[in-house]
């Protein structure tokens, strides 16, 4: 088992930005394009503890995937849960935290996962895996930055 975790002050209020992350489609905004995110359901307008959320993503070579997330947990303005339900991984848990800091927001991504494929997927992880998801998640500090704290 793996696990990726990163925190970033975003300088806004914090139902600004938990309306923001809480809300899938605006994941779309901070994952790199070469992904290919597709999300392929109609979402409500607040996310709630079981909702599905099916997408299609390209991580590797452009080819498509299907990926299915479960809202697990929602504590508003504090912390959501998401789990894959379909997808690469065997286990995909990721964590979204938002704490209130002065001047701010602290939020903080925990990300635990296993790769499939026994000793193959233990090889291919810090040769593949591992960098892709620290690109992932250093385009979307990157973007996050943008979107709140270069104004």
């Amino acid at each position: 088992m793996y696990q990726l975790k990163r925190t970033q002050f975003v300088k806004t209020d914090i139902k600004t930005c938990w309306d923001f992350f809480s809300r899938p489609e605006n994941l779309k905004k901070i994952t790199p394009e070469y992904m290919g995110f597709d999300i392929k359901v109609d979402l409500p307008e607040k996310m709630y503890e079981g909702q599905m959320i099916e997408y299609t993503v390209r991580p590797l070579f452009g080819i498509p995937m299907s990926w299915i997330t479960e809202i697990k947990t929602v504590k508003e303005n504090e912390f959501f849960v998401d789990e894959q339900r379909k997808g690469p991984y065997t286990i995909w848990h990721h964590e979204h935290h938002f704490k209130e800091v002065e001047g701010g927001v602290e939020m903080t991504d925990i990300v635990t996962y296993v790769v499939p494929l026994g000793i193959l997927g233990k090889i291919v992880h810090p040769i593949i895996v591992k960098g892709k998801l620290e690109e992932i998640f250093k385009h979307r500090f990157a973007q996050v930055e943008k979107i709140f704290n270069e104004r």
